[in-house]
C-alpha cells in the first residue's frame, strides 16, 4: 500500500504518527503533510530502540540495537487512514507498524507476537474479538493528588462533576476510531473506568495504544494529569485492565451455545487458567504492579474461575448468544496490550487444541475459596516463571522476552535500592 490508500483530511498540516514501546505506549513523531507521501511510500525513520526502552526513555544494549551496531533506525509506516483530531485544528493521527531497514519485521515489536497468534486462530477457523477496560486516575498536575474526594463508584453526581473532562474524552476518541461503550466514577477519589467495545484483537489493542496517550494529552487539556500507573496510592484502588474475550466463526459466536458458555469456551478458559501464573510478566510488568494484588480488592489472587464472579481471576459472563465471553481479570492498566493479548489468545487456543478443561468453578469467595494456583505477588516471581517458560518464550519470542525480563530485573534493582520515606518516617527516630 502506498499514498493513495492514506489520504489525509480536508486541511491537515500535520500528522501525528507513532507506535506502541516495549511498555505499550505511544511514541513517535510529527510529520508536516508536505512530506507525508515521502512518509508513505520509503517510511519514517525512528530509532529501533522504542522497542528496548524503558517508561524514563532509557536504555541498554540488546542485540538488535547496540551502540556496537550504533542504536540502528526502522521505519514507521501508517498502517491505517489517517483520522483528523477533533481537538486540534489541522492535525490528524495515525497509528503506525514498524519495518526495518531490510523492509522485514523488526525483531523485538512487541505487536508482531499478537499478530502471530491472530494468525494462528485465524489457520484454526477464528476470528479473536476483544473487548477492553481501563481504569485511570484523574490527577493534579503539580501534587500528584486527586482533585475529587471520596469514592463515589458509579456515582451519578460524581459523573457530572468529571463530565467536562471525561465528555470529551469519550466524544473525542469515539471521532478518531475507538467505540468507548460508557465511562463511569471507579472506587478510588479521581479513579475512571472507560470501557472500549470489543473488536479484533490486533485493532482492539492498536486501540489501546491509542486511547492511553489520548487520554493523556485530553486530560492535561483540561487541567489533569491522567495515570494508568497500576497502584498510585497503596490504600486505594489500582488500576486495572480487563479483557473480554471471544472467538467468532461464520458471524458466531463460537463460545456460545443457548446462552450460556460451551465445551470450546470452557477449553479457551482452561488454556488461560494453565498459564495464568506463568505469564505474569506481561500482565504486570513493574514491582508497583504487584502492589494490586491484595484480598478484597478486585485484583484476584489466584488463577480461579467463576460465573459472573468478581473475585475469581477468570469471570464467565452469559447471556445472548452474541454477549457471552471470558473476562480476564488480573492485568494492571500499564501494560503492554500487544503481549497481554497474544499470551492471553496463545493459552486459549492452546487450551483448545489439547481439550482442556478447567477445574472446579468458584461459587463463594475466591480469596477465601479457592485452591487454584496463586498468581505471583511480586515482579522477581514473575521474572523466575518467564525465565523457566517455553511458553513465555515460543509466544513473546526469545529476543522480545530477553528485553521485558531485562526491563523488569532493572525495575527490580532500581526500586530496591532506594530508601523510601515511609521507611525514614518509621525508623529514622525510633532507632
Amino acid at each position: 500500500m502506498g499514498f493513495s490508500d492514506y489520504t489525509l483530511p480536508e486541511g491537515t498540516h500535520t500528522i501525528v504518527l507513532g507506535v506502541g514501546d516495549v511498555n505499550g505506549f505511544m511514541r513517535g513523531k510529527r510529520i508536516p503533510a508536505t512530506q507525508w507521501e515521502r512518509t508513505c511510500n520509503d517510511g519514517n525513520a525512528i530509532i529501533a530502540a522504542l522497542f528496548a526502552m524503558d517508561m524514563t526513555s532509557d536504555v541498554w544494549d540488546t542485540p538488535y540495537c547496540s551502540f556496537d551496531n550504533g542504536y540502528v533506525d526502522m521505519h514507521m509506516f501508517p498502517s491505517h487512514v489517517p483520522v483528523a483530531s477533533p481537538w486540534e485544528e489541522g492535525v490528524a493521527i495515525c497509528m503506525a507498524r514498524a519495518e526495518g531497514l531490510d523492509h522485514k519485521p523488526v525483531p523485538i515489536d512487541p505487536r508482531n507476537a499478537l499478530i502471530a497468534q491472530v494468525e494462528r486462530a485465524a489457520k484454526m477457523g477464528y476470528e479473536v474479538q476483544v473487548g477492553t477496560e481501563l481504569e485511570f486516575y484523574l490527577l493534579d498536575p503539580e501534587t500528584g493528588k486527586p482533585t475529587f474526594s471520596g469514592n463515589q463508584v458509579y456515582g451519578i453526581n460524581r459523573m457530572a462533576e468529571m463530565e467536562h473532562v471525561l465528555g470529551p474524552i469519550r466524544e473525542h476518541l469515539n471521532a478518531l476510531g475507538i467505540p468507548i461503550e460508557q465511562s463511569n466514577p471507579e472506587y478510588a477519589a479521581g479513579q475512571v473506568e472507560v470501557n472500549i467495545r470489543y473488536g479484533e484483537a490486533l485493532k482492539a489493542a492498536d486501540r489501546v495504544v491509542l486511547f492511553r496517550a489520548m487520554v493523556k494529552e485530553l486530560a492535561l487539556k483540561h487541567g489533569y494529569l491522567a495515570t494508568f500507573m497500576a497502584k498510585p496510592y497503596i490504600d486505594q484502588s489500582g488500576s486495572g485492565f480487563h479483557t473480554h474475550y471471544s472467538l467468532w466463526k461464520d458471524g458466531k459466536n463460537q463460545f456460545a451455545t443457548n446462552k450460556t458458555i460451551n465445551k470450546t469456551g470452557l477449553a479457551f478458559l482452561a488454556g488461560l487458567q494453565k498459564r495464568m501464573a506463568e505469564m505474569s510478566l506481561v500482565t504486570s510488568m513493574t514491582p508497583n504492579a504487584y502492589r494490586r494484588r491484595q484480598p478484597y480488592t478486585f485484583c484476584p489472587m489466584n488463577a480461579s474461575w467463576g460465573y459472573d464472579n468478581r473475585t475469581v481471576g477468570l469471570r464467565v459472563i452469559d447471556g445472548s448468544d452474541t454477549a457471552v465471553r471470558i473476562e480476564k481479570r488480573d492485568a494492571s492498566a500499564d501494560c503492554n496490550p500487544y503481549y497481554l493479548l497474544a499470551c492471553e489468545i496463545a493459552a486459549g487456543l492452546d487450551g483448545i487444541e489439547a481439550g482442556l478443561k478447567p477445574g472446579p468453578h468458584i461459587e463463594g469467595n475466591a480469596y477465601e475459596d479457592s485452591n487454584d494456583e496463586p498468581l505471583p505477588l511480586s515482579l522477581d516471581e514473575a521474572v523466575r516463571h518467564a525465565k523457566q517458560s517455553q511458553f513465555m518464550q515460543d509466544v513473546v519470542g526469545k529476543d522480545r522476552l530477553a528485553v521485558i525480563v531485562k526491563q523488569a530485573e532493572r525495575e527490580i534493582e532500581f526500586v530496591n535500592k532506594q530508601v523510601t520515606q515511609v521507611e525514614t518516617d518509621r525508623y529514622l527516630h525510633n532507632f
